[in-house]
């Protein structure tokens, strides 16, 4: 993928939550709500169970000014740090508006231009760092523990666009690892990693369950988590219960070596279907003619395919991850979803039939 396709399409990215809403899902203000009070969770996992995560800086938004002397002290002592910056809505019907990746200085910078009410607002600051050597995202269950890492950023897991950089897919079942495809490196940093969640004090696990309503799954944490790992520290930097309930049944699915198919990849969401594949570019989502019940073939998922999603029969994508933003989304609207599938854009033609067994990240052609 060319980089300026790569740009294209982190343009048009938006967070979990507002895919959630531009779908109508019946729980998206109880998501956004969640989101809005994660730093608050993974703070008091911080403080009760020694969980490291990315502490944040809030302000009320009408107090980040040069004037402030608080606000003042911690520009000055921090302009040159990588930050990121989100402001956090008071209210449910407020948009999240966030940047990444900018200095203290420049990301404050860019919150003088946001044109919002100030008063409905917090700010919150939250360390980057530079350069992530692992990035993860996955579901801890009474299945075991399933997701994905990659050597990078976690945007690149959670958009689903992760370029010649490889995609490893894993799970532990509580005794034994699979990863696909293997690294040692990554699978030493994905033990050292869960045991931040692996709470073997009863009296710990008690105040959890009092203080969050904590839910164990063989004595792990359960949930949907997000971390990032550079070489000074480990960071959780998401951590949703409800999402976790939402994925209760996964588990990672190995793509079957079926000799019939055609083309393999990962499950994204289950189920079968049988149609005609349309191949869709991003720069044509605007303009192709889309029928009710086509297999919808594109390279990665953004929300500008959503119209496109709602009518197809099923979902096959190159990019993409079992865990992605668009991944979670087909899987809410029920659609069978396959990603991962390398060269179907170039084997796969418009117009022709196509049978999709997502349970197995199958694709058998006419």
């Amino acid at each position: 993928m060319e980089d300026e396709q790569l740009a294209n399409i982190y343009a048009t990215q938006k967070s979990l939550t507002e895919w959630f809403k531009e779908i109508g899902h019946p729980d998206a203000e109880a998501l956004q709500r969640e989101d809005s009070e994660k730093s608050d969770r993974l703070r008091l996992l911080h403080e009760i169970a020694g969980l490291p995560y990315g502490e944040r800086v809030r302000f009320d938004a009408v107090e980040v000014t040069k004037d402030n002397p608080a606000f003042a002290m911690y520009l000055d002592e921090h302009r040159s740090k990588i930050c990121g910056l989100r402001l956090v809505p008071k209210e449910d019907n407020l948009p999240k508006i966030r940047t990444l990746g900018k200095s203290v200085a420049d990301a404050f910078s860019w919150f003088q231009e946001q044109a919002v009410d100030q008063s409905r607002y917090w700010v919150d600051f939250f360390p980057i760092e530079a350069e992530d050597l692992w990035a993860t995202i996955f579901i801890v269950n009474q299945y075991g523990i399933h997701g994905e890492i990659i050597a990078g950023s976690h945007h690149q897991l959670t958009q689903g666009v992760h370029d010649h950089t490889p995609l490893i897919v894993f799970d532990f079942d509580f005794k034994n690892w699979h990863l696909e495809p293997q690294n040692p490196g990554a699978k030493d940093h994905l033990r050292s990693l869960i045991e931040h969640l692996h709470i073997t004090d009863a009296a710990v696990r008690s105040v959890l369950e009092k203080e969050l309503s904590v839910t164990f799954a063989q004595d792990y944490i359960e949930g949907y988590w997000e971390t990032t790992h550079s070489s000074e520290v480990t960071r959780f930097i998401d951590y949703s219960p409800r999402i976790g309930k939402m994925y209760a049944d996964l588990h990672v699915m190995t793509p079957q070596k079926n000799l019939k198919a055609s083309l393999h990849g990962h499950t994204g969401g289950p189920g079968k279907a049988d149609g005609t594949a349309r191949i869709v570019l991003p720069e044509a989502i605007a303009s192709t003619d889309f029928s009710e019940g086509e297999i919808l073939i594109c390279p990665v998922t953004t929300p500008d395919y959503i119209p496109l999603m709602q009518k197809a029969a099923a979902i096959v994508a190159e990019g993409g991850g079992i865990l992605s933003h668009a991944v979670i989304i087909a899987r809410e609207m029920k659609k069978p979803c396959i990603v991962g599938v390398s060269g179907a854009i170039t084997t796969l033609k418009n117009g022709q039939f196509v049978s999709v067994d997502a349970d197995s990240g199958t694709l058998t052609l006419d």
